[in-house]
Order: structure tokens, then sequence, then C-alpha cells
């Protein structure tokens, strides 16, 4: 039964976590760059029917993604190693963007809240941006840790602790960014978030086979 409940809750975790990666890409890769050609009544259009509709899918499957997957850390903590906690660590801050940061400011972006438009705007869009960022490496180690673990795991005592410090740090360092920064021009166009994502998997995993 147990290996029943762990496969269910495998399937659940990727079927919410392909539903909110792929919104977080329709947000950053096609409304976003829409709306900035698009007529001002289109504008609005997007604004006042279409994102909402699509937030509530974004915000949910996020939360039932990260709840899928506390869930699943039950069946592998025996297995945890470097990789799980360094994409488990990203897609945790990701979640947490999403409900202390991008939906807040976004509903005064669609005028369920009052606030100040321009203010909440970049704010989400800067959290919105980060987690695009994080989503490729985050992708990678969880692929990673089911199949070939950099860095040794954690119960076994073989863990690299300079690779999960040095990883932390950097990790960490990205998200402070997102919260009390600004958008950098690393991350500005989706041509550089996609090439700067691709950057830091790389340089994580690097720090995860090499430290």
């Amino acid at each position: 039964m147990e290996d029943l409940y762990n496969m269910l809750f495998r399937w659940g975790h990727i079927l919410f976590g392909i539903t909110w990666i792929g919104l977080l890409y329709y947000f950053n890769f096609v409304q976003t760059e829409y709306v900035k050609e698009a007529e001002d009544d289109a504008k609005k259009d997007v604004i006042a029917k279409l994102a909402p509709r699509a937030l509530w899918w974004f915000r949910w499957a996020a939360f039932f993604t990260f709840l899928t997957g506390l869930v699943l850390l039950y069946f592998i903590h025996m297995r945890l190693n470097l990789d799980i906690i360094l994409g488990l660590t990203m897609g945790t801050l990701m979640m947490l963007n999403v409900w202390g940061i991008i939906w807040p400011n976004q509903k005064v972006v669609i005028g369920i809240k009052e606030g100040d438009a321009s203010l909440a705007g970049p704010k989400a869009a800067l959290a919105s941006r980060t987690n695009t960022l994080f989503s490729l490496p985050m992708l990678y180690f969880m692929v990673s840790s089911a199949h070939k673990p950099h860095g040794g795991y954690l119960l076994a005592g073989d863990m690299s602790m300079n690779a999960l410090y040095v990883g932390m740090i950097i990790i960490l360092a990205i998200e402070a960014n997102a919260i009390w920064g600004k958008m950098l021009p690393v991350i500005t166009s989706v041509r550089d978030v996609i090439i700067s994502g691709i950057v830091l998997t790389i340089a994580l995993s690097s720090i995860a086979f090499y430290l």
C-alpha cells in the first residue's frame, strides 16, 4: 500500500508541478510580452478577465506542488541527498514567492485590493522573474536526485557540506534580491532569464559535483 501512495503522490506532484511551471512560463514568456505591445483596451481585458483566472490556477498549483512534495519527503527521507535539498529549497522559495509576493501584489495590479499598482507591479514581476530563474536548476536537481545524484546522501553521512553551504548561499542571495532588491539586467528579458537560468543550473550542478 505504501508503494501505491508513493506512486500516487509522485503523480500528483508532477501533475501540479507541470501546471504551476507551465503557467509561470506563460506569464513570463507570453502574457507579459503581449501586454507590452497590446492596445489599451486589450490590456484592460487581460487584466480584468484573463489574469485573475490564470492566477487562480497558478497559485493553487504552486501550493499543491509544495504540499505533495512534503508528503513525498516521507517516502524518500532515507535517501535524502544534496540534489533533493537544493531542489526543494528552490521549490519552497518559489512557492513562498507566489503566495507572499506575487499574489499579494498582483491583487493590487488587477484591482481586487487597494494599493499603488505602479509599485506592486514591479515587485510581482521581480519575484516572478526570480521564480523563472530558479525553475531551471530546480527541475534539474529534482530529476538528477532520482537518477544520478551529486554530493552524497544526508543520512549516510557522505554529503558534501561545502557544496551544500555554497549552493545555499547562492540560492538565498538570489532570493534576497527578489525580496529587497531590483530587477537585474540578467533577468529582465525573456532571453536573458533563460540564459541566466541555464548558467545558474550549470553553476549549481558544478558546485554539487566538484565540491
